[in-house]
């Protein structure tokens, strides 16, 4: 609208102008040569006009003839950079779908039309890097430093290959330069990482702080990492500087109430203050969202000189925080088998090892039961049973970092250097071939209360043992039965036998098949028929 406005504007004017020249005539007078030469003001004005016009004409022409050189070099270096772009991108989908040779020969091609842009020295490094030519890609790195644009890829690079080749020092140094160029937060974790794989803890305080302000990590990481760090402290302290540690582990507790290892530090050391209400509160408070056993022992022992009974109380009191929980029940039954509480025990581990409360018991109840049955009862059939049990029941809860189990936590990984990597979790189990599956005797084992079969006495394979099963039927075998929360009983040998451990099958829907053969040594008579006869109790609970 705008334009067809200007339009007839222009022509208005111009109709105007004409009008006025038409109404005002006048003569131009040209003397060229000796001669005069008269126009009217009209035609003057056109001749003047189309001079122009050819005078601009010329001037193009002109210019063109002379620009010829360049126009040529630009449209030549035009076509240099399509084919350099083009090999660029050939070059990456070959790094990406993983050809060597092919990433290879594009960055080559690529370098030939580009040579020196940023993207061809990132596609010879990781070309390089793509064939294994470690050296080739550290000398591609080292280039790039003396870019500005480059240099923070160039030492993000030069971090990695340090790294590969285990010189954390060097990697170290070159994330603290890249700090320096840009806040760049793979610099800001290298740096946290190997302060806190030094044990500097303070100087891995100070990296979280400088990540945090750079806003590389958010408020509630950072503020986890320094609980981490700052409970690291406080167990390193401890022990010269108790006030200190319980500082800094209250300090923890403030941003990661649930942090356990800061917890049983704290309530350990308050208790031994003799503070014991902000110790039991601390204590409580971390259990119930975590039941630990860690926090269990620093809760039950917390006051010095208390009985058995006494305990058994304060670990009714804490189980209470985590009620139902395997681990609320595991801490109530050692109580209480320190108080020789035999019945209240096993009524407690019942849940656990009838399947109310999991499908299978694990090695901890397992070994729970052997030292109930052998406070008891001493050394009978079935403390060996329960220890055959423990050595191939599923695994409890453990401290877990990158698929290494330790029995304590730590603040960083072993494997990756991480903080904060370890949890409490249950260990993934994966079955064993059956030719795998061996177990040693129960009389190789040590004696004592909850210690498995050693694994050097005479042993046999599950498939050997059904094969070479005697056909004088010198055991009864128990048939396939419905679980109904009862586990089945042993197989009873009627004369010397050399069993293989049978460890519970997969659980199938409403069946489960186990076979628990009771052995012992040569000179063992056995456990009396009055308590373990097929048709009465055993010790305390019902197996039939």
């Amino acid at each position: 609208m705008i334009r067809a406005l200007v339009f007839f504007v222009v022509v208005a004017v111009l109709a105007l102008g004409a009008t006025w020249l038409a109404d005002h005539p006048g003569t131009v007078l040209v003397t060229w040569g000796g001669q005069d030469y008269q126009f009217s003001t009209l035609v003057g004005l056109l001749a003047v006009l189309v001079l122009a016009v050819v005078l601009m004409i010329a001037w193009a022409i002109i210019r063109f003839v002379f620009n010829v050189p360049a126009v040529l070099s630009v449209a030549s270096r035009t076509r240099r950079r399509n084919r350099g772009l083009k090999a660029l991108s050939r070059g990456m989908v070959a790094v990406g779908s993983g050809d060597a040779a092919a990433a290879k020969r594009h960055a080559a091609e690529a370098g030939r039309f580009m040579q020196g842009d940023p993207m061809t020295l990132l596609l010879k490094a990781q070309a390089a890097q793509l064939a294994g030519d470690r050296d080739a890609a550290q000398a591609i790195f080292t280039q790039m430093l003396d870019t500005s644009e480059t240099r923070a890829l160039g030492l993000r690079g030069l971090h990695m290959e340090a790294h590969r080749k285990g010189d954390h020092h060097a990697a170290y140094m070159f994330a603290s330069e890249a700090q320096k160029v840009a806040s760049l937060p793979w610099a800001g974790q290298a740096v946290l990482q190997h302060r806190a794989a030094q044990r500097d803890w303070a100087g891995a305080l100070a990296a979280v702080e400088r990540n945090a302000g750079g806003g590389l990590i958010d408020r509630p990481t950072a503020n986890r990492q320094r609980a981490v760090l700052q409970t690291a402290i406080a167990q390193d302290c401890a022990e010269r500087s108790p006030d200190e540690a319980i500082r800094l582990a209250r300090e923890a507790l403030r941003v990661a109430p649930t942090l356990v290892p800061a917890a049983a530090l704290a309530g350990r050391l308050l208790a031994s203050k003799g503070d014991l209400r902000r110790a039991a509160k601390i204590i409580e408070t971390a259990y119930a969202e975590t039941p630990h056993p860690d926090l269990a022992a620093a809760y039950i022992n917390a006051r010095v000189g208390d009985s058995a009974l006494d305990r058994l109380g304060r670990a009714e009191t804490l189980a209470k925080r985590a009620a139902g929980q395997p681990e609320s029940r595991l801490i109530v039954a050692r109580a209480a088998l320190e108080a020789r509480e035999f019945d209240k025990a096993r009524q407690i581990m019942a849940p656990l090892i009838n399947g109310e409360e999991g499908s299978r018991p694990t090695a901890r109840t397992c070994l729970m039961m052997a030292d109930i049955e052998e406070a008891e009862h001493g050394e009978t059939g079935a403390l060996f049973e329960w220890l055959q049990r423990a050595a191939r029941a599923p695994h409890d809860p453990a401290w877990i970092a990158d698929g290494i189990i330790s029995d304590t936590w730590a603040p960083v990984s072993p494997a990756s250097g991480r903080i904060d990597a370890f949890v409490w979790e249950i260990p993934n189990e994966q079955l064993s071939a059956p030719e795998q599956r061996r177990m040693a005797l129960p009389h190789d084992r040590q004696s004592g209360p909850g210690t498995p079969p050693e694994a050097d006495g005479p042993t046999r394979s599950i498939e050997q043992s059904s094969s070479a099963a005697p056909s004088n039927d010198s055991t009864t075998p128990i048939p396939e039965r419905p679980i109904a929360g009862e586990l089945p009983p042993p197989v009873l040998p009627t004369g010397p036998v050399e069993a293989a451990y049978l460890p519970p099958p997969i659980k199938r829907q409403g069946y489960r098949s186990v076979v628990f053969p009771l052995a012992g040594a040569p000179d063992d008579p056995g456990p009396t028929r009055s308590r373990y006869g097929a048709s009465g109790p055993r010790d305390g609970l019902d197996f039939n």
